[in-house]
């Protein structure tokens, strides 16, 4: 599985029993789940699970760069993600800072193409101090165009560090020329020249804020050591006056690719090559076998038992890095391939190899036994992950900006468990075809 991705696929399988009382027993999810929503719209998750003393707080914001779809205006999403810690009237940057530093609390956010997370981990008792600075920073964000344009051109430098390692490189260029239409063209950072001119943008930025940061666009995600009635009072209690918005971003839909794309990047200091290969995948669904058909897929071919891990990686020492995976989204993304060769001559050999395993599985059928041994690594994979309430926040959090619905990653993963061969072969053959490949290759350039 494709070890970049910002939130890793966690895989569980539960069993097809015939009594109701088993079946909830055996669910993917195996921890007790409440939803409640206020009147504004804003959804409360709790999940109750064994961690003493201990509780995981998230707000998720379902925008990510998926919402930048006016030109000229991409990297809000992670913008915010910086502004949203510039402070209040009532808790300042710094009387902010020495809350969670008085709690004992690990806090951070993350942005993604497709939502915004603002993640919280301290002791139990302090939940109610959580409740109150949370949502005083999202009810009540307040900066200046000064604080504005100094985080703009701290994002500007972010960029720039980031932007000197060639795989960002890489993945912009890719996600440029396979996609036309959709805001997913351009990558969760956003583009240079928009975050150049950010900071001449301030009045954009409220309107940003305005349009995403509503009760409806957000849930709370509450893990661990809580009371559910203590829960609710607070919500209503602190979240309660928030005001319900309307707006709704109209995101292109991509068309489908006819031809096969290509671009090299010359890269200016010393590097070995490296291969991005993208081919546009199924949008997540609960209900639909192919995207799991897919995640298997990208297991029996870049796995570390693979074959062509075999052979490229473990025999012939031709590449380094080998790996390959499409993320859960709420629109169509790619599933993408990267691989570093060890030596500029053997490129095109690397690449025709991969080509070539892919047709092989077009056509061959996986064996009944490896298709086994591969659901239940992933199967295992997903208990092992689930061991603390961060972690647990962190996946149904990801089912929940996708869907809205905690229910979802029992749906969706009763869905792997039915996977057939066949099932692999037809979305090898339907979604990796010539035409909807798009390549980029990196090589040193010299100074």
């Amino acid at each position: 599985m494709n070890n970049k991705i910002i939130i890793l696929k966690l895989v569980f399988f539960g069993f097809l029993v015939s009594n109701s009382l088993a079946q909830e027993k055996h669910k993917i999810f195996p921890f007790p789940v409440s939803v409640f929503e206020l009147d504004n719209g804003l959804k409360v998750v709790g999940i109750d699970y064994d961690s003493p003393g201990i509780v995981a707080y998230y707000t998720i914001v379902r925008t990510g760069s998926r919402n930048e779809v006016e030109p000229g205006f991409s990297g809000y999403a992670h913008f915010f993600e910086h502004m949203m810690f510039r402070g209040t009237e009532k808790y300042s940057t710094e009387e902010y800072n020495a809350v969670i530093k008085r709690m004992g609390a690990d806090s951070n956010a993350f942005t993604t193409d497709d939502w915004t997370a603002y993640h919280i981990v301290a002791s139990a008792d302090a939940l109610e101090t959580i409740m109150d600075i949370e949502s005083d920073r999202f009810l009540n964000l307040k900066y200046t165009q000064d604080d504005f344009r100094t985080e703009a051109g701290a994002i500007l430098g972010e960029y720039n560090l980031n932007f000197s390692n060639p795989f960002l490189v890489l993945t912009e260029k890719l996600h440029d020329i396979a996609f036309t239409t959709h805001s997913y063209k351009h990558t969760t950072i956003g583009l240079l020249e928009d975050i150049r001119n950010m900071g001449n943008n301030y009045d954009y930025s409220l309107q940003f804020y305005d349009r995403y940061y509503r009760p409806e666009n957000c849930i709370v995600v509450v893990v661990g050591d809580f009371q559910q009635s203590k829960l609710k009072n607070l919500a209503e209690q602190y979240y309660g006056n928030w005001e319900r918005g309307n707006f709704k971003p109209d995101v292109p839909v991509e068309p489908p690719q006819t031809k096969e794309m290509t671009a090299r990047v010359s890269w200016r200091n010393r590097t070995i090559p490296y291969i991005l290969i993208g081919y546009h995948a199924p949008a997540f669904s609960d209900t639909n076998i192919e995207m799991p058909a897919m995640d298997i897929l990208s297991q029996l071919l870049f796995s570390q038992n693979s074959p062509l891990f075999q052979k490229l990686f473990v025999r012939e020492q031709v590449v380094d890095v080998l790996q390959g995976g499409a993320v859960d989204h709420r629109d169509p993304p790619l599933f993408e391939i990267v691989v570093r060769v060890t030596k500029p001559d053997q490129v095109e050999y690397v690449r025709d190899a991969i080509f070539a395993e892919i047709e092989t599985r077009k056509t061959t059928p996986i064996d009944p036994q490896t298709l086994s041994e591969t659901k239940s690594f992933m199967r295992y994979s997903f208990a092992m992950g689930m061991n603390n309430p961060n972690n647990i926040a962190t996946t149904i959090g990801h089912y929940l900006q996708l869907t809205e619905d905690p229910e979802t990653v029992n749906r969706v993963y009763e869905l792997y468990g039915r996977v057939t061969a066949e099932d692999i072969m037809n979305v090898a053959k339907k979604y990796f075809a010539v035409e909807n490949r798009s390549v980029v290759i990196l090589t040193y350039g010299g100074n």
